[in-house]
């Protein structure tokens, strides 16, 4: 078990100051992967704090799982922004910010005073980002989103259910995750374009435009050359023999996807004479009667033991895998070898389990330097730090206990 703060680095975000005003999904993974790269994040939390910490089962109130895994690398302030002592703190941590993110509609971060010309007012270089529902040039600028709407709007409940009459959401927050990924991308281009020009600047991360551009890079498909409305769904993906093929004790994911991988597919299968099918010898063919083709897969992979068919299929260089529940995660022994599940003590929750950081830096790796905060853990500590101390530093903080 390793000391957290001990597994210290330089990420290429070191220096770079993060003021946290998100909750719920998307903005903590956004904040938490700046984290992860060096960035000093400030998570400001109300004093009931982000509804996540409450969000099932906890060795202690307010540190749940869901909080714990998507926190670390933050330091937690309490203030409530409705006060104004609260809310003039808050502009002192602006003054020394270099990005500020918040998970609020446009509208209310405006009536709280923090919309993106009130803070440029006094920091000119701020990188001030967000991730509204949608586009803030459109009708629906400061509606409500959420991960299920945006799934459904998006098209993906409906490519994920078992026909149009049973749409299904996927069982993970996909669209928060993904868009939280795209703000972090986009606060790293805008600094590295602040590196150049010395400009802050405004990014938007609409969720349903980003999710919409996620799904439509395959699916919309020969629309794209005029077909209209019915030329949308890449064949492929639609087929209903897509799927993890059952072999004689259980289940394989094997994919071929050029002229190369489906020679050695075809050939390890036994089934060498379908490379002269006129069906399936090129890859325009194949796409063509791509059913027959997943189908005859699924028949002839019934016949065999997923570990013969492993043994076969990597011999012949062919992209394969198990199908992993989520139990077998912990168990995969890739994983335990690499070290992707990591333990460490944490100083109110004992030893707690997370995954490693997946990218990698030669120079300037990410690392894990700060336990997921306690609710206000550093509220003094970051407020004293920006010149709020002495009386001042007691009134904000006992505004901040006001519910």
């Amino acid at each position: 078990m390793e000391d957290m703060e001990a597994s210290g680095g330089n990420g290429p975000l070191a220096g770079i100051r993060v003021l946290d005003l998100t909750i719920n999904v998307l903005g903590p993974v956004c904040t938490q992967l700046l984290g992860d790269m060096g960035a000093d994040v400030i998570k400001v939390e109300a004093p009931e704090g982000d509804q996540n910490r409450m969000n099932g089962p906890a060795r202690t109130p307010g540190m749940s799982p869901f909080f714990l895994i998507m926190n670390r690398n933050k330091r937690s302030v309490v203030l409530d922004l409705k006060q104004p002592e609260c809310l003039d703190a808050l502009m002192k941590i602006v003054d020394t910010a270099d990005v500020v993110v918040h998970s609020m509609r446009p509208s209310a971060a405006e009536r709280l005073g923090i919309g993106y010309e009130a803070l440029r007012a006094r920091n000119p270089r701020i990188v001030y980002a967000h991730a509204p529902g949608f586009r803030g040039d459109g009708p629906r600028w400061d509606e409500p989103a959420f991960d299920d709407v945006i799934q459904g709007m998006s098209g993906l409940a409906a490519l994920n259910g078992t026909d149009p009459e049973h749409p299904r959401y996927f069982p993970t927050v996909i669209a928060d995750k993904f868009c939280g990924y795209v703000l972090a991308s986009s606060i790293s281009m805008a600094l590295f374009h602040r590196e150049r020009t010395g400009r802050g600047q405004k990014v938007q991360v609409p969720m349903f435009e980003t999710l919409l551009q996620f799904n439509l890079f395959e699916h919309l498909w020969t629309a794209a050359i005029g077909d209209g409305p019915e030329g949308m769904g890449y064949t492929r993906m639609l087929s209903p023999h897509r799927r993890p093929y059952k072999t004689r004790d259980g289940h394989l994911c094997v994919l071929a996807v050029n002229d190369a991988q489906w020679r050695r597919l075809l050939t390890a299968i036994g089934h060498p004479h379908l490379l002269d099918d006129p069906r399936f010898g090129t890859m325009t063919q194949r796409m063509q009667n791509i059913n027959e083709l997943y189908g005859i897969l699924s028949d002839t992979l019934g016949q065999r033991s997923s570990v013969e068919w492993s043994e076969l299929l990597k011999q012949a260089d062919v992209p394969h895998g198990p199908v992993n529940t989520l139990a077998d995660l912990m168990r995969d022994p890739y994983l335990r070898d690499t070290g992707y599940f990591r333990e460490y003590e944490h100083p109110s929750e004992g030893k707690l389990l997370m995954t490693s950081i997946p990218v990698s830096f030669t120079d300037s790796p990410g690392s894990y330097r700060l336990p997921p905060p306690r609710l206000g853990e550093h509220t003094e500590e970051v407020l004293a730090s920006v010149g709020v101390d002495g009386e001042n530093l007691g009134r904000v903080m006992a505004a901040g206990r006001r519910k």
